[in-house]
């Protein structure tokens, strides 16, 4: 999820980026933070990230775009009170869990100049900040990476690590691995449901018509993923996109509650996923393809917000304008952040709080079958 221009968000041109170094992404899901003993760092070989704004750790940095982050407040409560380009006051998910399972640095983004050489073999992020599933979501922002592009740089990645470890032990390496991908909410909040796009694209697509199209195209991507080498997968569902600061006050107008509709093609989005990683975990021999229900997990933490220790559930922590926060959010300049972080789930009118990451991360490592399934990543990480 990314922060629009004045009033809309807007769909952006496709915008590859066109220098290569090699190196190798990696994605962690703690374990619980009192197992995270459990499982080292030798455990957990590299960890590959594929993503959005959610998971990027400075990608979009080195990119034109309107989509960025490398600005205060961002980075408030990261290490060294350092904006680096992640959407939040900290720390991402991936940041959190990278650390508990033992990896000894945050899993650099990919498109950093000194990821280069061998530090590639412990992980990098390939996420970006208004990325999709399709090519042309969030083309406005100017440059990203979609999920094609983001694949196309892994299988570079995955020529420097045969070439560097050999077939065998890189496939040993690409088998034990962790993929994750998280994409899907850009496709919806930064191009179906954009009120200067969406009323004609519903003219000629319904709801259930697009999510098709995105299930067909995501599937080709997983695929590819598992063909270049990707054994165990976890795919991250959409959560509650209107439940966000930004949906809240751009359209559901004076009222108080999420925007029911775009919640509701999430969840349509949701039950055609959750079928599509059983299929390919029942259809790719050897994959371990696991489901995360992001929606659930957050709309739980949404809903029971006191029981999990934040105050303000519903709006922005770091915001320039809007009830929630959410008409100019959360920018370099005269931005009103909140004194206490750790009592707000949202930082921005898109992104989680660290403290919010804290728990989501909580649950995908230990959770149960209600969370993710058919296992959580600490089994994942010991299958």
């Amino acid at each position: 999820m990314n922060f629009p221009l004045p009033h809309f968000v807007i769909m952006e041109s496709f915008i590859y980026v066109t220098h290569f170094r090699p190196r190798v992404v990696a994605f962690v899901f703690v374990v619980p933070f009192f197992m995270s003993a459990l499982c080292s760092g030798a455990d957990l070989p590299a960890v590959f990230v594929f993503g959005d704004s959610l998971l990027d750790p400075g990608n979009n940095d080195y990119i034109n775009t309107l989509s960025r982050a490398n600005y205060p407040p961002n980075g408030l409560d990261f290490p060294g009170q350092v904006p680096t380009g992640r959407f939040t006051n900290g720390r991402t998910i991936v940041d959190i869990l990278g650390k508990e399972l033992g990896l000894s640095d945050f899993t650099p983004p990919y498109l950093a100049p000194n990821t280069t050489g061998r530090v590639v073999l412990k992980g990098v992020n390939y996420a970006s900040g208004a990325g999709g599933i399709l090519n042309e979501t969030g083309a406005i922002f100017g440059g990203r990476l979609c999920l094609d592009a983001q694949i196309d740089y892994f299988a570079k990645t995955r020529e420097y690590i045969i070439s560097s470890l050999g077939a065998q032990n890189a496939a040993n390496l690409m088998r034990k691995a962790i993929f994750t991908v998280n994409m899907g909410s850009n496709d919806f909040i930064n191009n179906y449901l954009v009120p200067i796009l969406s009323e004609p694209q519903k003219a000629v697509i319904r709801p259930d018509a697009f999510i098709e199209k995105l299930i067909s195209k995501y599937n080709l991507q997983l695929t590819r993923l598992y063909s270049l080498g990707g054994r165990k997968i976890v795919v991250v569902n959409v959560g509650p996109i209107g439940c966000i600061p930004y949906l809240k006050d751009t359209q559901n107008l004076g009222g108080k509650g999420c925007l029911e509709i775009a919640n509701q093609i999430a969840q349509g989005f949701n039950k055609r996923l959750k079928n599509l990683v059983e299929q390919l975990r029942m259809n790719l021999e050897g994959s371990l393809f696991v489901y995360a229900d992001a929606y659930r997990i957050v709309d739980d933490i949404y809903t029971n917000y006191k029981r999990n220790g934040f105050e303000v559930p519903d709006a922005a922590c770091c915001f320039l304008l809007g009830q929630h926060g959410g008409i100019l959010p959360c920018g370099p300049g005269p931005a009103k952040v909140c004194v206490d972080r750790s009592k707000y789930f949202f930082w921005d009118a898109y992104h989680p709080s660290e403290a919010a990451n804290v728990i989501i991360a909580r649950r995908l490592l230990d959770g149960d079958s209600n969370d993710i399934l058919p296992m959580n990543i600490r089994q994942l990480v010991r299958a």
